[in-house]
């Protein structure tokens, strides 16, 4: 069974992408677009795993949706490899790229190394709600997270104006999780 659930990097990716966002329910095409996968190898790869018993689907309309099945026996475990592979960083990536951010980031302290509690991200254009899934990974990776959310106008509105503190955040280190700034 364990060969079967790592054999291949696009089947990592959908289960990365599934078990951090249990509660999410991903079309394919959505799914292959956020992981930036071609969209017929993520459909083989969701197929295996609802054959597994991993993922579970539903037709709405004319959409097939897939999303992590809670029940099964396995899920727990999963869940708990990939966020312990991930680590904090490929945690917040894999709940960012689910939220259809456009841009995101990790900068402030945690990236220059002077503290691992606390980490301050900035997230770019439309996007889900994230703060359940923020609360989850502080709960998880023990740390503390803050986070500014704004559309891709305001932010290029004030990218334009060169207002101090986001030029002061965009000229220092930081981890990409999405997009570009």
């Amino acid at each position: 069974m364990l060969k079967d659930l790592f054999s291949s990097s696009i089947r990592a990716d959908v289960l990365s992408l599934l078990l951090n966002s249990p509660d999410e329910k991903f079309y394919v095409r959505e799914m292959a677009r956020l992981l930036r996968k071609n969209p017929s190898g993520v459909k083989r790869e969701l197929d295996n795993l609802e054959e597994m018993g991993v993922a579970v689907s539903e037709r709405v309309a004319n959409l097939r949706y897939f999303h992590a099945n809670r029940q099964s026996p396995l899920f727990p475990e999963l869940k708990s490899l990939v966020t312990k592979s991930l680590g904090l960083p490929g945690a917040i990536k894999a709940l960012v790229r689910a939220s259809g951010a456009r841009a995101a980031f990790i900068y402030g302290p945690y990236v220059e190394g002077t503290r691992d509690d606390r980490v301050d991200i900035m997230v770019i254009g439309p996007g889900s709600p994230l703060i359940k899934g923020f609360r989850d990974i502080e709960k998880k990776f023990s740390c503390t997270i803050t986070w500014i959310e704004m559309d891709y106008e305001e932010y290029r509105e004030k990218r334009r104006r060169k207002e101090a503190r986001l030029i002061g955040i965009l000229s220092k280190k930081r981890i990409m999780l999405a997009g570009r700034v």
